[in-house]
């Protein structure tokens, strides 16, 4: 494709994007079932530049300002990660004079806002909570593309046989510092046609979220339930956990998703997993199973700002509004599923947030509300599922990962047992 043509189409493809009215990945995805004519590295170019443009708007919406042309056709300059030669091959002289012009404009000279890039209502509560010096650290790191972790599927092998079987596709993979589980690659290779992804040796997850299954951590023959399955990448885990034994529900109000768990489901070669759309978390499915439960998963419904390596349009499409209302079902979910957990047995309150009001908020309330659950020390839990360095990852007794820190997404979650 003429360079020039390509840069239009992502124009376009940024205006889309820009008006933040949908998830920006159902955007791009959309845009390039309209366009079938491009080939991968094209795809690639338009995607990334789009990324960019969300992680840094800010700072490429004020630096757009000094041009001229039209808005999305600047802002596709600024963001371009394409090939630096096809990029200039689109351009008009003038275009490439005030990009030059931009380009040499030091970083540090512009004001705070725009280079962290976070709205006024996310940066101040992570300011306050980290300090300056670590919240620039979070800044940084959440404007860096996020790498891709895998989980091993023991089940049908070890995680050294399936590094070894990367390597052998010529894909360079290492263990993950904290999860036995866990292998992390550079860049997007394509998994989905190796043999090692189609028959269920390995599945995309962030070694973050491997980490709260090990903090549930399912024994043989147990009662299990994922309470907010969603498309089951945690479900898996526990399934795989658990041995194939025992019966593991898979709960969530969306059927859509739980359709996506389905051929996941058929290639993990899992047969104790029982998907159940809910209507809300007073189901009745959920009340005849009150009591019985040996260990108890939510993975709440959240602002997901954890995930901004992954997700950055999250930053520009959430608001305070929402976040408020999130923390009522977070309430409602964690009361109601802790009816599920027997004597003896376990609960943990998992969120893919950085945000206090979402975790350490939500979890204090209810260890004061429910005297019947005992906090546990989450480092303990993670040391007995073989996690390396679990003191690391440990806040005042609860798992809290944080990107600049970790190398993960952002995760919070908390462990209570249920007293005989």
């Amino acid at each position: 494709m003429h360079p020039n043509a390509l840069l239009e189409l992502c124009a376009e493809l940024v205006a889309a994007v820009n008006k933040l009215d949908a998830p920006a990945d159902a955007t791009v995805s959309a845009f390039f079932r309209q366009h079938k004519n491009l080939g991968q590295r094209e795809r690639a170019s338009l995607a990334e530049t789009v990324y960019a443009l969300l992680r840094e708007r800010l700072k490429f919406q004020h630096l757009a300002q000094s041009g001229s042309g039209p808005l999305p056709r600047r802002l596709a300059m600024l963001a371009w990660r394409g090939n630096a030669g096809f990029l200039r091959g689109a351009l008009k002289p003038a275009e490439q004079q005030w990009l030059d012009q931009v380009g040499a404009i030091a970083p540090e000279s512009l004001a705070p806002k725009l280079r962290h890039n976070l709205p006024d209502w996310l940066a101040e509560p992570l300011m306050a909570r980290l300090g300056e010096a670590e919240f620039w650290q979070l800044a940084a790191a959440l404007n860096e593309p996020a790498p891709l972790d895998l989980r091993v599927n023991t089940l049908k092998l070890k995680r050294e046989e399936a590094q070894a079987q990367l390597q052998a596709a010529g894909i360079e993979a290492v263990p993950t510092p904290y999860s036995p589980l866990g292998l992390r690659i550079q860049g997007k290779p394509a998994l989905n046609k190796l043999e090692l992804f189609t028959s269920g040796g390995v599945e995309v997850q962030d070694e973050g979220s491997q980490l709260l299954a090990l903090l549930l951590a399912p024994k043989r023959g147990e009662m299990v339930v994922d309470f907010c399955a969603g498309a089951g990448g945690k479900t898996l885990a526990l399934g795989a956990a658990m041995r194939n034994t025992g019966r593991l529900y898979a709960f969530d109000v969306s059927g859509h998703r739980l359709d996506a768990l389905k051929p996941r489901l058929a290639r993990s070669g899992l047969s104790n997993v029982y998907p159940a759309q809910i209507a809300h978390e007073r189901d009745d499915r959920i009340k005849r199973l009150a009591g019985k439960i040996d260990r108890v998963l939510v993975d709440a419904p959240c602002s997901g700002l954890g995930t901004l390596r992954r997700n950055p349009d999250l930053k520009w499409r959430q608001s305070p509004q929402a976040l408020a209302e999130l923390q009522g079902k977070q309430r409602a979910i964690l009361a109601s599923a802790a009816r599920l957990v027997k004597p003896g047995g376990r609960l943990v309150y998992a969120t893919c947030s950085l945000l206090d009001a979402e975790n350490e908020v939500i979890a204090a309330e209810f260890t004061a509300a429910n005297p019947g659950f005992q906090r546990l020390a989450a480092d303990e839990v993670l040391a007995r599922s073989q996690v390396e360095r679990a003191a690391e990852l440990v806040e005042d007794g609860a798992l809290r990962l944080w990107p600049h820190r970790h190398a993960t997404d952002g995760f919070f979650a908390v462990a209570w047992e249920r007293t005989p």
